[in-house]
């Protein structure tokens, strides 16, 4: 990149967006997922500045969130580290701005089965969402156990569905995304096997991306977004009830399960060292898992937005 050109950028961070949103009116499409824990975007708007409309567009799968980003379908999308990956490992013109979340995962089998841990997976039908962080997560789990993928039987369901394949009798258990599995366990149909954090991967889980051509010609609004993810996270985090009362209203649950997933929930925004050094491991990870093909530029992975809200706020 030249100095020029970094130059404008280290101009655009500087610059305040609020007063150039409040001369004409814009409108932000954003897309997020159908998750307890893809919910900030949804209180992005009590935030935004005055001429500022956020449009979000809920996605029932992070690939299908990665692919509206790379399309230009929407202008940002939270999603899993896995699918940014995958984009950035293609040369998607991908770039991550923001973290959005941890945790939120879990792995589930039914009440009344005689599975208690993961080695007890083997042989058993496991419904996993393919290309999701989940799967990453629970390959390595496998691996620190001494078992892999081909030990168990895995059975392709979105997250939305994993809770009603588990009551069905479908599968006999699923890796999945909250309010699922609290859902199972407020239900009485399911119990946790285990929440999958004991990987060097940490509880990694949704990252804040957009195109790359937004990051080079607009980056005022870059940070805006960022902005707006960390007041949202630490709104909904501060309010819980607020939080449970969006996602009983975006989702259609039932409030006791989304009581019993919040502390399964962590959100925040920054891109810290840490989040960066795990989003590596992960890529390693799913090298290894032959998910990729080659690693990413970890240019992709880009810290100034989240770096320069910390500074200002």
């Amino acid at each position: 990149m030249s100095l020029t050109r970094r130059a404008t950028l280290a101009a655009g961070l500087a610059a305040p967006f609020i007063g150039r949103a409040a001369r004409a009116e814009t409108v932000v499409k954003m897309g997020t997922l159908k998750l307890i824990h893809a919910m900030t975007p949804h209180f992005y708007q009590r935030f935004a500045p005055d001429g500022v409309q956020i449009e979000v567009i809920a996605f029932e799968s992070p690939s299908d969130g990665k692919a509206a980003v790379v399309t230009k379908s929407v202008d940002f999308g939270t999603f899993g580290i896995a699918a940014s990956i995958q984009g950035a490992a293609a040369r998607e013109p991908l770039i991550v701005v923001g973290s959005v979340c941890n945790k939120g995962m879990g792995i589930v089998a039914r009440k009344d089965s005689e599975i208690t841990s993961l080695a007890d997976l083997k042989g058993k039908r496991v419904a996993i969402w393919p290309g999701s962080t989940q799967e990453v997560f629970v390959i390595d789990r496998l691996r620190m156990e001494g078992m892999s993928i081909k030990d168990i039987t895995p059975v392709r369901v979105s997250f939305s569905e994993m809770h009603a394949a588990l009551a069905r009798g479908d599968v006999d258990a699923y890796v999945g995304a909250e309010p699922a599995p609290s859902i199972s366990l407020s239900t009485g149909v399911g119990k946790i096997v285990e929440y999958p954090y004991s990987t060097p991967m940490g509880g990694l889980n949704q990252i804040l991306a957009t195109h790359k051509d937004t990051v080079e010609q607009r980056p005022e609004l870059v940070l805006m977004m960022v902005g707006l993810q960390r007041k949202a996270a630490e709104f909904a985090t501060a309010h819980p009830d607020e939080m449970i009362a969006m996602t009983v209203a975006k989702l259609g649950q039932k409030r006791d399960a989304i009581q019993i997933a919040l502390p399964n929930v962590e959100l925040n925004w920054r891109m810290t060292p840490e989040m960066i050094s795990q989003s590596k491991n992960y890529a390693e990870h799913m090298l290894e898992a032959k998910q990729i093909r080659t690693l990413p530029d970890f240019a992709f992975l880009d810290s100034r937005f989240s770096d320069e809200v910390a500074r200002t706020a």
